[in-house]
């Protein structure tokens, strides 16, 4: 089919919400791991590259074909089975990878899963499963990502400062390698050993590699290149390796048992500095004598810095779409948002009043405070929290209108806890040098800030562009992570590269070529596509 007429047909599945658009030549919907099997056969023997697709809610262009052909996922969105162990009361889903979140949660509250093609041993761990009783923790403010789509880039979200990130949470699982071949990958069963692995196909062929020997940065949350670990599970290395080694067919996701009570705070304080001191004391820091570290463990820490809570005042004066959250005053400065799980109100109650003695030691007043003690009111905390992606979503397309080429820059780089207030003096005082509109808001308590220019004009896009390599550059000598949950794919591509040097960049490369020798598998993410030998 020539392009014009594909572009035509296809066009939604040249990009994602990276808002780039790439090329393709050929696309399958596949429906089996059959279906993948023969298309990447086929591919190979006619040297096509291949790009996988999910659901395309990535922001890091992973999705993105650089010509040849798709193969998109969408549509393997079966719950395949589930798996209880009594003894140490786990829970078990196994799904296709275009199964989405919000599909995952709707069944969990439900348990309205089509067990038609179950087998006995999963139709009997629905008897261990009550409606609300487990939930999936990866967290991502998508919930229409798909199942395959979070593992394959590592995505976390809000609740990873308790639960960890996706790796966390797969048991098992099935890729297939540029030729046709499968692993059947389970948690536990191979390792490497002295940075060193032997793994073997369906087909019994054996493949012996060597891992990268790069320092992985102390950070808490990390998807910049391939995970690595001298005596790692390999299963760890495919989770997050944005579908360049293999394409993902089949996952097993281990969920969380859902605790009795789960609230939500929201605290204001006057300054950025003292938010800063509340969020070390809520991870469990001592600040001070005086300041004693918090006894608790959030799920999740979230911040909204002033200009954030600024633009809220401001759709809330002008847009009925934001009349329902709770009204932000003129008074609040910077919000800090928890959520806290529990057995009891009476145990979380003694928490938050733990809280507020900081909040005042800090300087702050606790009466400025949203506590959400159900469901209900849970929600319009939420409804908070997601008001400010959107609202910079919304003042993105406005601006686009007059320039197409401007599209939202927003960073997805961590630290270590003890660069949390350096790097955000570093954000403050150069979007201030360059006069930039900007919002700042994330996952705090993993040091993961989105910080959001807004730029009114094309000058401003660039501006804010060399900014964000200025600051890759700056995170990599605080060693920290470039990319904390949306994968390197092919935006930032230059930003790794402030991260690493070119020989440990070509140990990826070296470490592709074990399982992909002709780099057919969504070329151009991670590192660019070149034919040379490393």
């Amino acid at each position: 089919m020539e392009y014009t007429k594909f572009a035509e047909l296809y066009g939604d599945y040249l990009k994602d919400e990276s808002r780039q658009v790439g090329s393709a030549e050929s696309i399958l919907f596949a429906k089996t791991e059959e279906d993948i099997v023969k298309s990447i056969i086929n591919c190979a023997k006619n040297n096509i590259p291949i790009t996988t697709q999910g659901a395309r809610t990535g922001l890091a262009a992973s999705a993105v074909p650089y010509g040849g052909h798709i193969i998109n996922l969408s549509r393997m969105n079966k719950v395949l089975g589930a798996r209880y162990t009594q003894e140490n009361d786990r829970f078990f889903l196994r799904v296709q990878p275009g199964v989405l979140l919000v599909e995952v949660r709707k069944y969990l509250v439900n348990k309205s899963f089509i067990i038609n093609d179950w087998d006995e041993e999963s139709k009997e761990a629905l008897k261990y499963m009550s409606p609300g009783e487990w939930f999936y923790s990866t967290d991502p403010t998508e919930t229409s990502a798909s199942i395959g789509g979070i593992v394959a880039c590592n995505a976390s979200g809000a609740k990873s400062f308790r639960y960890g990130s996706a790796r966390e949470h797969v048991e098992s699982m099935r890729v297939i390698l540029s030729d046709g071949d499968i692993l059947a990958l389970r948690r536990g069963e191979v390792y490497a050993h002295d940075g060193k692995f032997t793994i073997k196909t369906e087909a019994n062929r054996i493949i012996n590699g060597e891992l990268p020997k790069y320092k992985i940065p102390d950070v808490k949350k990390n998807t910049s290149g391939y995970y690595y670990k001298n005596d790692m599970d390999l299963i760890d290395l495919f989770i997050g390796s944005d579908g360049t080694l293999g394409v993902i067919s089949e996952i097993e996701i281990e969920l969380n048992k859902s605790q009795s009570v789960n609230w939500g705070v929201t605290m204001f304080m006057p300054d950025e500095d003292k938010a800063l001191d509340l969020v070390r004391a809520l991870r469990g820091e001592k600040l001070s004598d005086d300041l004693p570290a918090i006894n608790i463990r959030p799920s999740a820490i979230e911040i909204f810095n002033n200009k954030a809570l600024d633009m809220l005042r401001e759709q809330q004066k002008i847009n009925p779409a934001f009349a329902t959250i709770q009204e932000v005053k003129e008074s609040y400065h910077t919000g800090i948002y928890i959520e806290i799980e529990g057995d009891s109100n009476e145990e979380i109650w003694y928490k938050v009043q733990e809280i507020g003695n900081v909040i005042n030691k800090l300087g702050g007043d606790e009466r400025d405070t949203w506590v959400a003690r159900n469901p209900i009111y849970l929600e319009k905390l939420h409804a908070f929290r997601h008001a400010c992606p959107e609202c910079v979503n919304m003042k993105i397309d406005e601006i686009k209108k007059t320039d197409s080429r401007i599209t939202k820059l927003g960073t997805d780089m961590s630290v270590p806890n003890d660069k949390l207030k350096d790097v955000m003096h570093m954000y403050n005082d150069d979007l201030n040098e360059k006069g930039l509109n900007s919002v700042i808001f994330g996952h705090i308590g993993d040091n993961h800030l989105h910080v959001n220019i807004i730029p009114r004009n094309i000058k401003e896009y660039r501006i804010g562009k060399e900014l964000y390599e200025i600051w890759a550059e700056k995170i990599a000598i605080m060693g920290g992570a470039v990319s904390a949950e949306h994968g390197v794919g092919k935006l930032k591509i230059p930003y790794l590269q402030k991260m690493y040097k070119n020989e440990e960049l070509n140990e990826m490369r070296r470490l592709k070529r074990i399982f992909d020798p002709e780099q057919l598998l969504n070329r151009g993410t991670i590192f660019p596509y070149i034919q040379a030998e490393a």
